[in-house]
């Protein structure tokens, strides 16, 4: 629709040229032209005018009309202060000369005035300061690490979110050229995150939008963020934690997920029991490491020689991190007094069935050599000195 605006405007242009030609050509002491070369002139002001158009696209709206306000703001300041100094009495000609570079000042100071207080500058049109507040309705802007992360696709069909969900067009850039890059591991991440992307503009629950605003005099994605949550009075949804407080710092509204998260994990005390299973060892002697079904480590006391089992543990202390929770423990009293009972009744197991293999195992007679046992029976059938053999009944 804005090319075939600007194709007509150009054919505008060139049409106006083409009839008064002589006319308006006339104005600037310049001979008269023929109407095709007319024409030309106009359409190529055509050019020069959508040149300008197409330079202030990267601009957003908002600025645009501070730049607008502040011509106007200038000018109006000028008329006034040209009407008091036309009592002055000067020449003509100095007059007009001064009214022309006083005009061009007051413009400069209108256009800087309102560009710097645009955030404070407040008009009673909702459009002119972009304002959403008088639709009711509430915008969040996507991060690209909370893209990446995936979770907020779960969130969103849980039906938690409520307003619509804005995807800057910057961010999306940063995703297809993370999605681009040589790396396997950030190209897998950018993939996860178109995918994620794909998923949510299913949900028929939740509405994105891609909104096209952009801020060429900012860098990073994070400053651009800010602003256009400053510029749409709208919340940055991300997990990303210096992103959070550089937000937080000017006054910008932050849904984190990992805050989200921390606030759902289930609140334990000293004192209380647990069932946990070792999983490894930990960093002190004789500790051994859990975990809970949410990722919360927990740090057992003499749990080493226990991994692989589960046992039940009483909560000793909780130390809560900006990056998690950590949960020390120690095995409870009974699980101690069990295990302990449960390790005797194991030895002794083992000691009875030791005894009872060595009662069961049959004694190990050496079977006489035959050879040894004839010469033997041959030694003794000799007679012995006196005539009387050895081994033989006496008659």
């Amino acid at each position: 629709m804005i090319l075939v605006i600007r194709i007509l405007f150009i054919a505008g242009c060139s049409l106006f040229g083409y009839l008064s030609s002589s006319g308006w050509i006339r104005l600037f002491n310049l001979p008269e032209v023929p109407p095709l070369i007319g024409a030309g002139i106009g359409f190529l002001i055509g050019i020069l005018i959508i040149s300008v158009d197409i330079f202030f696209k990267q601009y957003t709206v908002r600025n645009i009309l501070a730049i607008l306000i502040g011509v106007a703001l200038g000018l109006f300041i000028h008329k006034l202060f040209m009407a008091v100094v036309s009592y002055a009495g000067f020449p003509e000609d100095g007059e007009r000369q001064f009214g022309i570079a006083t005009a061009i000042i007051f413009a400069y100071l209108g256009i800087v005035t309102i560009l710097r207080g645009q955030n404070e500058f407040t008009m009673m049109i909702p459009f002119v300061t972009l304002d959403t507040k008088g639709s009711g309705e509430e915008l969040i802007l996507l991060d690209t690490s909370v893209i990446i992360d995936g979770r907020i696709a779960d969130i969103c069909e849980t039906h938690f979110l409520s307003g619509k969900l804005v995807l800057p067009r910057f961010v999306l850039k940063e995703l297809q050229l993370i999605a681009d890059s040589s790396d396997p591991l950030k190209r897998n991440r950018g993939r996860r995150g178109l995918d994620v992307l794909n998923r949510i503009k299913s949900n028929p629950n939740i509405q994105v939008k891609i909104n096209e605003m952009d801020f060429p005099e900012f860098s990073t994605v994070d400053a651009k963020l800010v602003k256009m949550a400053q510029a749409l009075n709208a919340k940055v949804f991300t997990n990303d934690f210096n992103l959070n407080k550089v937000a937080e710092l000017q006054g910008v509204k932050v849904l984190n997920i990992n805050e989200l998260s921390n606030a759902l994990k289930p609140i334990v005390m000293p004192g209380e029991e647990m069932q946990v299973k070792i999983l490894k060892e930990g960093k002190e002697h004789e500790q051994g490491v859990a975990y809970l079904d949410d990722g919360t480590m927990v740090v057992v006391d003499n749990g080493r020689r226990r991994i692989g089992q589960t046992l039940n543990v009483t909560i000793t202390s909780v130390l809560q991190t900006q990056a998690g929770r950590m949960i020390f423990a120690k095995p409870s009293e009974e699980g101690e007094r069990g295990q302990e009972q449960f390790d005797r009744g194991r030895d002794r197991g083992r000691d009875r069935d030791r005894s009872r293999d060595r009662h069961n195992r049959p004694y190990n007679f050496r079977p006489p050599n035959h050879q040894h046992s004839q010469n033997h029976s041959q030694s003794q059938n000799q007679q012995a000195p006196g005539g009387e053999m050895r081994g033989c009944a006496q008659p």
